[in-house]
């Protein structure tokens, strides 16, 4: 194999390595926006049980 050859070789390698990491950093950070989104419903949903709670308890004091 001649210098040019591995040279190319390496480069191509290199460059599928930049690409493969920078797929796996993407594929994270979707990970990472995923998980914040189901937080941020879950909160909300936690708020919102929590008003029906707090409402329930006011409706039943009323009829006390």
């Amino acid at each position: 194999m001649t210098y040019q050859n591995r040279s190319t070789d390496m480069h191509y390698l290199m460059n599928e390595d930049l690409a493969r990491a920078q797929m796996s950093m993407r594929l994270g950070e979707a990970q990472e926006l995923r998980t914040a989104s189901r937080m941020a419903r879950a909160r909300r949903l936690s708020r919102k049980a929590e008003r029906a709670a707090q409402q329930a308890r006011l409706a039943l004091a009323r009829a006390l």
